[in-house]
Order: structure tokens, then C-alpha cells, then sequence
């Protein structure tokens, strides 16, 4: 719960009532390497917060080939959120490259509090601001550079995750084939 507490700080200044009843809708899980926190079909209720793990959001074509859409790596909020925001069903996967420590939160409890606390709410804001500027900034990554500078900006954003999570991963998120990304890490 500390890394839950320290993360809320650097983004919204609450107080510590609205800090402690936020955090108190939280509980302790722990999922192993290829579990899924939300499968594509399914409906998600459930918001996490990443505090040790790889997972990855991915989705999967008709013939069974799969897209990395995006890497969660700690400190950071999961959650399949067109399906927790619009009671739909997912329409992607998540699931744990690695062990991960989470904590769990009901969606809708963390709703049922922008009311009564408007801060809560901007957290919301805060957080879906930033997935939208980061999910815009890959988008035009991928259609508007070559593969090895979206290999570089990986690398810069992503400094340790080469050596946490298989090639292929890596690959499909950039948008490549394996060989493709064998090829560009020899040239280095």
C-alpha cells in the first residue's frame, strides 16, 4: 500500500482522509507469470494498481496472431478501461509477463467517490489525460518513424524491460518480426 500512497502523491495532493479512503478500497493480490487480469470477451469491474510485475494489454487478430498494444510496468494504474467505463465486454487481453504484486480495487466503488470527493475524480482525469497523451504519442510513433528509432524510444522508455520479457514481445509491440528486431539489436 506505501507504493499506492508515495504514487498518489506525485499526482494529486489529498488529504490524508481522501488518501486513506481511496487506498482503503484496495486489497493485496498476487498474480503469477501468464495469468490474465482481463481477457478479450469478458466484462472487467476491477481497477489495479501495479506494484511489482510486467503485465502487457494486447489483442488478438482471427487467425490467432497477437498485437502488443502496451507494457505496465510499476508504479502504474491497469485496468481494461473501455470495459470498466462502458460495461462492455473487453476488447483486449491483459495479462503478466512476470510474477506481479497488484492491488485491486472494485471500478464503480472508485466512482461511487467523485461525488462526495472531487479530488478522487481529478485523479480519474489525471490518469486518463496521461494514457490518452501517451496512447496519441505511440500511434503516430508507429506510423510515422522507422522501426529502429521506435526500437530506441523502447529502450529509453522501457530501460529494463529488454531483459525481462521475451523478443517477441517486444517485437509485436514495436510493430515487427522477431528476425526484423534480431536484426536491428546486431546493427547496434
Amino acid at each position: 500500500m506505501k507504493e499506492l500512497k508515495v504514487y498518489l502523491r506525485k499526482l494529486i495532493h489529498f488529504t490524508e482522509k481522501e488518501s486513506e479512503i481511496f487506498i482503503s478500497l484496495f486489497s493485496e493480490a498476487q498474480l503469477q507469470k501468464h495469468d490474465y487480469f482481463a481477457k478479450e470477451g469478458e466484462y472487467s469491474s476491477k481497477l489495479a494498481f501495479l506494484s511489482k510485475g510486467v503485465m502487457r494489454a494486447f489483442f488478438q487478430n482471427s487467425s490467432g496472431n497477437e498485437y502488443n498494444k502496451t507494457f505496465f510496468t510499476p508504479p502504474n494504474f491497469v485496468a481494461a478501461y473501455s470495459s470498466v467505463t462502458t460495461k462492455q465486454r473487453n476488447l483486449i487481453n491483459i495479462q503478466c509477463l512476470t510474477d506481479c504484486s497488484i492491488l485491486v480495487a472494485d471500478f464503480d466503488k472508485v466512482v461511487s467517490l467523485y461525488g462526495e470527493f472531487p479530488k478522487i475524480e481529478s485523479l480519474a482525469r489525471v490518469l486518463a489525460e496521461y494514457k490518452f497523451a501517451i496512447k496519441e504519442k505511440r500511434e503516430i510513433e508507429l506510423v510515422t518513424l522507422e522501426a529502429k528509432e521506435r526500437y530506441d524510444i523502447f529502450k529509453k522508455e522501457h530501460p529494463d524491460l529488454e531483459n525481462q520479457i521475451s523478443q517477441y514481445h517486444i517485437a509485436s509491440y514495436l510493430g515487427i518480426s522477431p528476425t526484423q528486431l534480431s536484426r536491428i539489436r546486431a546493427k547496434k
